[in-house]
């Protein structure tokens, strides 16, 4: 039983690509549940995550970061998921990078009309003067309807704790929608598709561009085994070779590093097969967009 003050509701995170808000939310729910590297946009579709305390059911979605410099099919279909993320929400936070308020967060800002906005100022690790803060936040509570400004750094969790009471303040008096131990609503499928990807981004660096994606072929489970086949989706033939490697290798210590990922967040053995397949254009090519699940 939960008491009447109980609280739950629903909280966007929403940001321009690269603030760290997936770090965020791994960090907050205590588990990787959303894909993390340095590549803009590493995040493509809302992904939901889950903490249960004594008195409150925190559920954030973390979407894509919105951008307006390239307008692909994917990236239309990204800056969708963002808008349709703030429907409905019981309140929503804009994180920005240590103090970068540009034109880019103001014209995030305008998506963010129907609920209580909380500004998370994120990597405060990283900044050389914090006394530099206060006058931030002054001038930024002077231009902006937040609610509350919370500096925070997610990487080295500092002041999530305040975070946290700052948001319970916004959420309704309220059952709680999911169990108590559940970190997330996405299933096992999506989440290896996840980190596939991931291994991609991390381990290529900026030799494989954007246009890559990652689809679950076959998931099937035996008992306390999951096999797993997946196929990594290119742009270019070219790419396709990058991927794989000298020899295989770099396609290799992808499917490793994956399956031990996927081995930590499945708690079983899992036996990966992954394969690289060259669509051109997929990233403008509707069809295929949903087939991945980005429409």
């Amino acid at each position: 039983m939960h008491s009447a003050s109980f609280r739950s509701g629903l909280i966007a995170i929403v940001g321009r690509p690269n603030v760290g808000k997936s770090t965020l939310l791994n960090r907050i729910v205590g588990g990787k549940i959303s894909i993390t590297s340095r590549k803009p946009q590493t995040t493509r579709y809302r992904i939901t995550g889950i903490l249960t305390q004594d008195d409150t059911q925190f559920i954030f979605a973390d979407t894509p970061g919105f951008q307006e410099q390239h307008n692909s099919a994917l990236n239309q279909a990204l800056n969708r998921c963002v808008v349709q993320s703030l429907q409905g929400v019981d309140a929503a936070l804009l994180v920005i990078d240590g103090m970068q308020f540009s034109e880019a967060e103001r014209r995030v800002l305008k998506l963010m009309t129907d609920c209580p906005k909380l500004l998370v100022i994120n990597k405060i690790d990283k900044l050389s003067d914090k006394r530099q803060l206060l006058p931030f936040i002054k001038n930024i509570f002077s231009e902006h309807d937040f609610e509350a400004i919370v500096p925070i750094s997610a990487k080295k969790n500092l002041q999530l704790d305040l975070l946290l009471q700052a948001l319970r303040e916004l959420l309704p008096e309220n059952s709680p929608i999911f169990p108590a131990d559940e970190i997330t609503d996405c299933n096992e499928r999506f989440l290896a598709a996840e980190l596939v990807r991931e291994k991609v981004f991390r381990l290529l660096g900026e030799e494989v561009p954007y246009a890559v994606s990652v689809m679950i072929d076959d998931f099937v489970l035996e008992h306390d085994l999951r096999r797993i086949r997946a196929s990594i989706i290119v742009d270019k033939p070219g790419q396709k070779a990058i991927i794989i490697g000298t020899k295989g290798q770099k396609l290799k210590t992808i499917a490793s590093q994956a399956r031990q990922e996927m081995e930590k967040l499945f708690g079983s053995k899992v036996f990966l097969t992954v394969w690289v397949k060259v669509k051109r254009g997929w990233a403008n090519d509707r069809l295929t967009l949903k087939k991945l699940g980005y429409e």
